[in-house]
């Protein structure tokens, strides 16, 4: 063997074991951000269902006589301005998740003003129809919970793989940035106050 061939063999290895490395952890990330977008994707689909279902509950309480208007357009507002938030789960930041947490921690305010206000409305409380909607309500809460949870659990491996050290050099090269999580709106950790007064007429 020429003793020119020896430097080539071994840089031809060493550049093919950097290569089969820098595109191992591009196609990890990939691999982990197709999660994340999948777990964004059930975040999305849990509030348009909210979402339906609180135009369907406006809807019946607005056949309630005298029922007040202002939290109802509250609530209409709220729905309004929280569809219009929409986030690309790939380029997703900090700022813009807050923005959508923010929107959709409103009508979440909006929506328990509204509930509250109904006691004073005990034609409306037996409502067929509403109490369906509100127990659909309750349960997609939850959902919306559990999609959340599984949002931050998909970013999680995610944002690890892309940070640590020296993975983080080729993250860079490729322009992959660490994704942020979801967490609590602001004031979350006080409980709603709801005070039931079955008597109290309708003014």
């Amino acid at each position: 063997m020429k003793k020119w061939l020896i430097p080539v063999i071994i840089i031809a290895v060493v550049g093919l074991g950097l290569y089969s490395w820098a595109t191992g952890i591009y196609n990890s990330a990939v691999t982990l951000e197709q999660n994340v977008k999948e777990s964004w994707g059930n975040v999305e689909t849990s509030y348009q269902r909210r979402n339906d279902l609180i135009g369907n509950l406006v809807k019946t309480v607005k056949g309630a006589a005298d029922f007040e208007k202002s939290t109802l357009e509250a609530v209409t507002n709220a729905r309004a301005s929280a569809s219009q938030v929409k986030i690309d789960p790939t380029n997703v930041t900090p700022e813009q998740l807050s923005q959508f947490n923010q929107a959709q921690g409103g009508l979440s305010s909006a929506l328990s003003r509204l509930l509250v206000t109904v006691e004073r409305y005990p034609d409306l409380k037996a409502n067929q129809n509403f109490l369906k909607l509100q127990d659909e309500l309750a349960s997609t809460e939850n959902q919306i919970l559990t999609a959340r949870t599984r949002f931050n659990e998909a970013v999680k491996p995610y944002n690890n793989n892309i940070i640590t050290f020296p993975r983080n050099i080729i993250a860079g090269f490729f322009g992959l940035k660490e994704k942020p999580f979801f967490e609590a709106v602001e004031g979350a950790e006080k409980p709603v106050e709801v005070e039931f007064d079955f008597d109290n007429k309708p003014q």
